[in-house]
């Protein structure tokens, strides 16, 4: 058997590694690469391999940079089965068509800039500025409304004028069709995925329906066993079940452990911390009349947040203000977590199901479905929580929030998750903790957004340990507290400083370790 790392090697998006021997190929996951566009767009385009020549698919979870180019794969010739556990299947109802829909914007709105710009230098002539009139009749042509593109006109003169027009990477009907393929499995139950090939998933406790891969091979004489992490999550974070430490018999002597990395040098705040964090923040904020928006992920998110803001409402902890979920995939994800108890953990089980309650619902919370009652909900002036996209407010309906609420120093801007480099939420969270540390003296901070200026006077808070990934302590404890034999680990899915110094680390504690780079094959 060998393995070749077509993604998330020395980098954490775009996850993609294949299985092979001389019968069989099978795709462990085929995440989409996210980060600057024109990078992003040519890896995500190209598929390194004939689709045609794969057996089937593993998928580990339902994350986008895991699951986002599965149409991509499925409209070029795919014709295997992709195999992921049952919530896992029934989460990418909605995630992938909520992928499609966004590359769809993407496109129509890059080919609005092309034509509305070709306009314009064919109608200034000689480069003069165009007046206000020329201007708004050019937007009558490419536009139906204020919001609203019209996408025949704007095709029509990209053909006409033989412009550059984006394609989007797939289409919606591409999601759906894409959807076709999957086949859920329960954890613990092998299922056939080629000619003497078996995948049996355990739990990786990163999201619902998250799961570790172990990948048996039995033929000509010999047996090799490979386990795919996936991503693996936290000890003893509400929900879901732990990651699997105990696995069967036959699973148990791994030959290579293909194990991600993205907190491989850092150390999370504890779990513990998480519930009487929440408590202070929200308390305070409600005692002031402000209001606690919270830039939330749909996925995984959104929900703990409902989780333990529902067990601080039963304590009677914190004032039951009206509790406001943004985001319609949040919605349809929250409704798939309450699908699935059987991945529950036995806190859940105690603290809700037991007593004939569901974890995420409560008489307080409730789902925005339309624009228009997100727009009403920004004039909302009574103590209420927000929980809402994107989740480092880059896009979304948590932009039109801000506008309404970073200029009062009676509200909260609450951080649950990691904000990368230029975006919005790395900016307030920076520009808040400046702004806080000075005593919140002088001129507040001013955010740039929507084409105007804002002024940062809500406070600014932070929890960190909401995170889904463990860090690498926690996947030390998963390596040296399981009953797998390992004997060799490719660390993957991590920034280069970051897989590189896991390497390191589990160096030091007695692993075998290897970091690939992108294309390169290991044998087995």
């Amino acid at each position: 058997m060998h393995v070749t790392f077509f993604g998330a090697v020395r980098e954490v998006t775009g996850s993609m590694h294949l299985v092979g021997n001389e019968e069989d190929r099978v795709l462990l996951d085929c995440g989409m690469f996210q980060g600057r566009r024109q990078e992003a767009a040519e890896k995500n385009r190209v598929m390194p391999f004939d689709p045609a020549m794969l057996t089937n698919m593993i998928l580990s979870h339902a994350h986008i940079d895991h699951s986002g180019r599965i149409p991509v794969l499925t409209k070029k010739d795919f014709n295997g089965r992709v195999f992921c556990t049952r919530a896992t299947a029934d989460a990418c109802t909605f995630l992938l068509p909520d992928s499609a829909k966004i590359q769809e914007s993407d496109a129509q709105y890059l080919n609005y800039k092309t034509v509305r710009n070709t306009l314009v230098r064919m109608k200034s002539g000689n480069g003069a500025d165009l007046s206000k009139e020329d201007m708004d009749a050019i937007k009558r042509i490419l536009k139906n409304s204020t919001h609203t593109l019209n996408t025949d006109a704007i095709n029509e003169i990209i053909a006409t004028f033989d412009l550059n027009g984006i394609l989007p990477l797939y289409s919606s009907a591409d999601a759906e069709e894409a959807l076709t393929s999957f086949e859920g499995i329960p954890y613990r139950r092998e299922v056939q995925v080629g000619k003497g090939l078996t995948c049996t998933f355990y739990e990786a406790g990163h999201i619902l329906g998250s799961a570790m891969s172990v990948i048996r091979y039995r033929g000509n004489g010999q047996s090799k066993t490979i386990c795919y992490t996936g991503d693996i999550g936290r000890f003893t974070k509400p929900i879901i079940r732990d990651p699997a430490l105990d696995f069967a018999e036959e699973d148990r002597n791994i030959d290579l452990l293909i194990m991600e990395s993205t907190y491989g040098n850092r150390e999370h705040e504890p779990v513990e911390d998480l519930k009487p964090r929440l408590k202070k923040i929200l308390n305070e904020t409600i005692a002031r009349g402000g209001t606690v928006l919270i830039p939330s992920f749909a996925f995984g998110r959104t929900q703990e947040l409902l989780y333990i803001i529902h067990e601080l409402y039963d304590e009677g902890s914190v004032a039951r203000v009206p509790v406001w979920v943004d985001s319609p995939l949040a919605a349809n994800i929250t409704a798939v977590f309450g699908q699935h108890p059987e991945v529950y953990d036995q806190e859940t089980h105690d603290t809700f199901l037991r007593k004939g309650e569901n974890p995420f619902s409560f008489g307080q919370v409730n789902f925005t479905r339309s624009v228009e009652d997100s727009i009403e909900l920004t004039r909302e002036d009574r103590p209420h929580i927000v929980i809402s996209a994107s989740g480092m407010c880059e896009a979304g309906r948590i932009l039109h929030h801000l506008r309404y609420k970073i200029h009062n120093e009676k509200n909260t801007i609450l951080i649950v998750g990691y904000m990368a480099e230029n975006t919005l939420g790395r900016r307030i969270l920076e520009e808040g903790r400046r702004y806080e540390e000075g005593g919140r003296k002088g001129e507040a901070p001013v955010l740039r957004f929507f084409n105007k200026d804002y002024p940062l006077r809500a406070r600014v808070e932070k929890i960190g340990g909401f995170s889904a990934h463990g860090d690498k302590n926690e996947m030390l404890r998963f390596l040296q507290e399981s009953n797998l034999q390992v004997k060799r680990i490719a660390i993957v899915h991590g920034e280069e400083d970051q897989s590189l110094a896991f390497s390191n680390f589990l160096g030091n504690h007695g692993f075998t370790t290897i970091v690939p780079r992108r294309g390169q094959t290991i044998s087995v």
